[in-house]
Parts: C-alpha cells; sequence; structure tokens
C-alpha cells in the first residue's frame, strides 16, 4: 500500500509519518525538493537521525547541494524504490507538490533543447515565453523558470493518469494557527544555527542553485550578502514560508484528491488514531 501525506510546511507530517510507519511496520519516502541534499539540515528541517526512530527512508540527504536534481530525476529515483517494495507499506510524506504528482501520475518530460539563453535579459525571456503562450504565469524575475520553460518541448495538455493505489491524507489547521506555528518554527531555526549553516554553505557551494532559491537560504545569503539586516531576513523567511504554505494548500486542493485531518496538536495521538482508522476502514 503506498499512503501519501500531504500538507502545508510546520503542519506536522513528518511526526504523523514516523508514527504511522511504526504502527503498519512501513518505509518513508522523502517529497520535499530541498530536503534531498545534503547539509542543507537546519533551513529544511530535515528530521534528524535520532527522530528516525530506526524507521527506513528514502530520497533524503543524498545530493549534493551543486547538483542540479531535476523532478524527472526524482520521478526515476522513487518509481524505482516503488517497484522493489510492492508488497511494503510505503509512506510518501511532503510538501512538494511536483515531486508527488511526477512520482504518481504519468508525467512525461521532455527532453531538453539545446539553447544559448545566457545573453538574453530577464524581460526579453519573459517576451518569448509570451510568445509560446501569452498566459504564461512567471514573474520576470524568476529566470531560472523562464530558461526552463524555454528549453522543454512544448506537450498537448491532457488529464494525468494515476499509476498508483495510493491513499492521499492531508494535515490541516486553522490558518491564523498554521501561520503562528510557522512564525515559531523560524526563529528555532535561527536559534539553531541558521546563519552558521548558510554562510558555511555559501562559502562551500557558492554556485550551488539550490542556496540561491530554497527558502530560508536565499534569505539568509541576502543578510549576508549585505542587502538587509538579519531582522528583515527572519521576517522575509517568515513572509515567503506563509506565502508557500497557501500556495501548498492551493496545489493539494487542486491537483489530488485529498482526504484532511485537522491536526489536535494537544493531544497528537488523537491524530493518529483518527488517520490510522481512516487508513484501516479503506483496507477493508
Amino acid at each position: 500500500m503506498i499512503l501519501v501525506i500531504v500538507g502545508p510546511t510546520g503542519v506536522g507530517k513528518t511526526k504523523l509519518s514516523i508514527e504511522l510507519a511504526k504502527k503498519y511496520k512501513g518505509i518513508i519516502i522523502n517529497a520535499d525538493a530541498t530536503q534531498i541534499y545534503k547539509e542543507l539540515d537546519i533551513g529544511s528541517a530535515k528530521i534528524k537521525k535520532e527522530e528516525m526512530e530506526g524507521i527506513k527512508h528514502y530520497l533524503i540527504d543524498f545530493v549534493e547541494p551543486t547538483q542540479d536534481y531535476t523532478v524527472s530525476d526524482y520521478q526515476s529515483d522513487i518509481r524505482k524504490i516503488l517497484d522493489s517494495h510492492k508488497n511494503d507499506f510505503v509512506i510518501i510524506v511532503g510538501g512538494t507538490g511536483l515531486y508527488i504528482n511526477a512520482a504518481l501520475f504519468d508525467y512525461e518530460f521532455s527532453n531538453r533543447l539545446e539553447i544559448d539563453l545566457s545573453n538574453y535579459s530577464n524581460m526579453e525571456l519573459l517576451s518569448m515565453c509570451q510568445e509560446i503562450d501569452k498566459d504564461v504565469n512567471i514573474h520576470v524575475n524568476n529566470r531560472i523558470r523562464l530558461e526552463n520553460y524555454l528549453k522543454k518541448e512544448k506537450k498537448e495538455c491532457r488529464e494525468p493518469k494515476l499509476l498508483y493505489e495510493c491513499l492521499f491524507v492531508g494535515l490541516t489547521t486553522p490558518r491564523d494557527h498554521l501561520y503562528t506555528i510557522i512564525n515559531e518554527r523560524v526563529d528555532k531555526m535561527f536559534d539553531e544555527g541558521l546563519v552558521e549553516e548558510v554562510r558555511y554553505l555559501k562559502n562551500k557551494y557558492s554556485d550551488a542553485n539550490i542556496l540561491k532559491r530554497a527558502i530560508g537560504y536565499k534569505e539568509v545569503i541576502g543578510y549576508l550578502n549585505g542587502e538587509y539586516s538579519l531582522e528583515a531576513s527572519i521576517e522575509l523567511v517568515k513572509k515567503n514560508s506563509r506565502h508557500y504554505a497557501k500556495r501548498q494548500y492551493t496545489w493539494f486542493n487542486n491537483k489530488l484528491d485529498v482526504k484532511w485531518f485537522n491536526v489536535q496538536y494537544e493531544n497528537f495521538s488523537n491524530t493518529i488514531n483518527d488517520v490510522s482508522e481512516y487508513i484501516d476502514s479503506m483496507n477493508k
């Protein structure tokens, strides 16, 4: 069986995955696009070794920061794991919707076209994208997405087909409470040494693209480069994390058939029991 646990950042997905893996003797596959990278620990809220409680985890902490690991790479890697664990209880947990969709649906990735775009401005790249699709929704400052869009062969749009039998469960909490959780989580990251982690990574992997785009890393790099104060950096991480959580809700609601559960933080065991009862009822 494949159980997919989704939800916004900070809501409690990791804790639930560990408890369910223990209950059902399962394995866990990471579906967070930042946690796949080695040494990006504090800013990605990566689970610690002792927190895994002996549960086997896959696709976490295995990619070098300098490697450009694609969604297509993730699709290929996770399907090998799924094929080799067909008789096991598999839990996929994470907040990167594109990873989850690529893993479980018949998404196809076209070959990259060999185009040198280095001499074009961002505005010129956006204009080129709009020639292909006038309604393209990419910000002019997001050069990576603009280039990726232009380097992909266009395919006919169609409804993707689910390739595996899965249960999708989501954890949620009222928006104000979630934002409080996110803000407190960011404060804890800085208290645990996020600035020192980013400074080390910036010096060691100065050209790593992941450091330039991952929330928690790009904002601290801005501080280290003298673009704004530490206080402004902290507020940026909080703001961007809240915006990301909002986008995650939108993605999961639009792309997946999710059974949502309100997290009972004062007694998390109740949430575990609620999800377990749902799993058992669907497996009868």
